[in-house]
């Protein structure tokens, strides 16, 4: 599939967003005009440098209001067009967008706008220039792709054709099975972009709220089946307009565009395979002219491996495991590492290259079936890999780093509980006795405002992980945007949360700036939170208020209540089961977790969710020790 995306989609001056691309592996670009005309260097330099980077100028965009007018404006049209053919031949780009008329427009007759555009096909074919028609959404008399198609048909030139662009299409919630019967040769271009729900003219929508495939609602891997089945092979390129991408860095946001155009052929790829194989055609999607690529199919994580917390001082952290009922396993034969654990639950505290930082998460691993597989394929995604320092006799882990940052080893699964790493610290990871803490329920990572959506493709991408429904939950300074993901036996559970913008500037700590947690599993919390108070663990308080709203909702037994009460546990009850759990202080940017699932909970206590936040405020207010929240 060849790879293409509109300059608009990023931030930068025109030759900074070439640069970007090129480096993020595309095959070519778009030329988004008002990127041209405030750029200091000619078309031909532009043209040059595009050579130079390995990269075709597959579009030039846009060209508007033109069809559907009176003969005077045709002609100034007709003018107009000209000039952008000669531009076009010296920047060496031969295809040019042609949106449907939503302004001038004055005549609603098809017949009218094909004989306009067909005009244009002439003028256009004696420069070498291709016509891309499509349809705006919001177009005044031509809004929905089959419409601009019988006016391509009506036209009937050889230099005018149809461009396709999924949020056109699918924001109208307009079949998408009619490209099928598009000849393939009159599709001259096919934009895509994503989008969430929501409620919003379609114009707001479009020009603020697009994402790329794999970050929004839409069924792009529908629209893609639909057209590579229509004998389309030319570029499939990204058209975004999003107020977020413009203000972030344009190698990042271009390395998240390629990432979201892979994942979506294999998608594509898979998709194919199936409905091929349903319908007793095993030929497969290598039967079409467009040639799919796949990636290492690797099943999804089995578990957490472990968590890791970086500090200088990890003194607080430790002493809180501690108290939660941790054992020290070891201390690393050759770095200044240390690995607590509680029954499945392992907690490495690492000390190298941590000076000035605050405790903070860094690291996660994941059980997975076939770790080079896995990293294989998060590097195909455009992960980058991360490599720790190792002596020969240690154990080499596969790992890349996370949007955020975060590294993410990729570990083997034994099914046992051991973990072969373990003996490095003089052990095989596994603890004596029968803890209450059983093992790593869940991992809540703060993700900054800006690259919240990458995080959650990088995450669904790369290890497979299923998006639940958002949430946004209140807290003294603004809303916090809460998203699982998760496994399909929710096995493994990573919560991101975007920190309100207020709460972000606020933070004044070398990790992130919102704090972060491990939530461990526990199979009983009120004898846990008993045995951690006379250890002096400093509990997270909880209101007196809230013990009174959760009686009123609940009606609790009273003994039950007075153990939630003078344990500071918080309580969540639904139709599968109940869910109890508590939190511990904040120190730096980390605090700890307890629960326990009753029956079939699968929850995280979200109505508690604004207790804890405001406690945490509360604490940073008060001048506590929390660091952060």
């Amino acid at each position: 599939m060849r790879t293409s995306i509109a300059t608009v989609c990023l931030s930068g001056t025109l030759e900074e967003k070439m640069r970007a691309c090129a480096a993020a592996g595309f095959d070519g670009i778009e030329i988004f005009e008002q990127d041209l005309l405030v750029s200091p260097h000619s078309p031909e330099d532009i043209r040059a440098l595009a050579a130079s980077l390995g990269l075709s100028l597959d579009l030039y965009q846009p060209f508007r209001d033109f069809e559907g007018v009176s003969e005077d404006l045709l002609e100034a049209n007709l003018y107009r067009a000209e000039a952008k053919f000669s531009l076009m031949n010296r920047l060496g780009a031969d295809t040019m967008l042609v949106c449907s008329n939503v302004a001038t427009a004055s005549i609603d007759d098809d017949g009218v706008a094909a004989s306009q555009l067909r005009r244009l096909g002439e003028v256009a074919a004696g420069y070498g220039i291709r016509l891309a028609y499509e349809a705006l959404a919001w177009g005044r008399y031509v809004n929905d792709y089959e419409h601009a198609q019988r006016i391509v048909d009506l036209a009937d030139h050889p230099n005018v054709g149809t461009c396709l662009d999924s949020f056109h299409i699918l924001s109208r919630g307009a079949d998408p099975s009619g490209i099928e019967k598009i000849p393939a040769e009159k599709i001259f271009f096919v934009q895509l972009a994503d989008a969430p729900e929501l409620s919003l003219d379609v114009l707001s929508w479009s020009r603020h709220y697009r994402v790329f495939p794999g970050e929004g609602a839409f069924d792009l891997t529908a629209f893609m089946v639909h057209l590579v089945r229509s004998g389309y092979n030319g570029p499939v390129s990204l058209e975004v307009f999003n107020d977020v991408f413009r203000q972030t860095s344009e190698d990042r946001t271009a390395v998240d565009a390629m990432r979201s155009l892979i994942w979506l052929e294999e998608r594509t790829s898979v998709r194919l395979a199936e409905q091929n194989q349903l319908s007793g055609n095993d030929a497969g999607s290598r039967r079409y002219p467009m040639d799919l690529a796949t990636l290492p199919a690797v099943a999804e994580p089995t578990g957490f491996n472990f968590a890791e917390v970086l500090a200088e001082d990890p003194g607080d952290v430790e002493g809180m495991l501690f108290q939660l009922g941790f054992s020290c396993v070891g201390t690393h034969r050759t770095k200044p590492v240390r690995l607590w654990s509680a029954g499945g639950a392992r907690v490495i505290i690492n000390q190298q290259q941590a000076r000035g930082l605050a405790p903070a998460i860094s690291a996660l691993g994941l059980d997975v079936q076939d770790p080079p597989a896995a990293a294989s394929r998060a590097v195909q995604l455009k992960a980058q890999p991360v490599s720790r320092r190792s002596q020969a006799d240690e154990a080499v882990l596969q790992a890349v780093s996370a949007p955020d940052s975060t590294e993410i080893f990729l570990c083997e699964a034994t099914g046992d509980g051991t973990v072969a790493w373990a003996e490095e610290f003089g052990s095989d990871g596994v603890v004596e006795g029968e803890p209450l803490i059983t093992h790593i329920d869940h991992i809540n990572l703060s993700q900054p405002w800006q690259h919240f959506d990458e995080a959650v493709l990088f995450y669904e991408s790369t290890l497979s992980l299923v998006p639940r429904a958002s949430q946004e939950v209140p807290s003294p300074m603004g809303l916090v945007r809460s998203q699982v993901m998760c496994s399909s036996d929710g096995a493994v559970r990573l919560a991101l949360n975007i920190a309100p913008m207020a709460l972000e500037q606020s933070g004044s700590h070398g990790g992130p700036e919102y704090p972060q947690h491990v939530a461990f599993g526990c199979s009983d919390v009120v004898a846990l939170a008993r045995q951690a108070r006379q250890r002096g663990l400093d509990f997270l308080p909880v209101p007196d208020n809230y013990y009174e709203d959760l009686q009123a909702r609940f009606r609790l037994d009273a003994a039950l209540l007075e153990n939630l009460q003078s344990l500071n546990l918080l309580y969540d009850r639904d139709e599968d089961g109940e869910f109890l759990h508590f939190y511990t202080a904040t120190v730096g940017n980390v605090f700890f977790e307890v629960v326990e699932r009753r029956s079939r909970y699968d929850g995280y206590g979200a109505p508690n969710a604004p207790v804890r936040l405001a406690s945490q405020y509360q604490r940073v207010r008060s001048g506590s020790r929390d660091g952060a929240s």
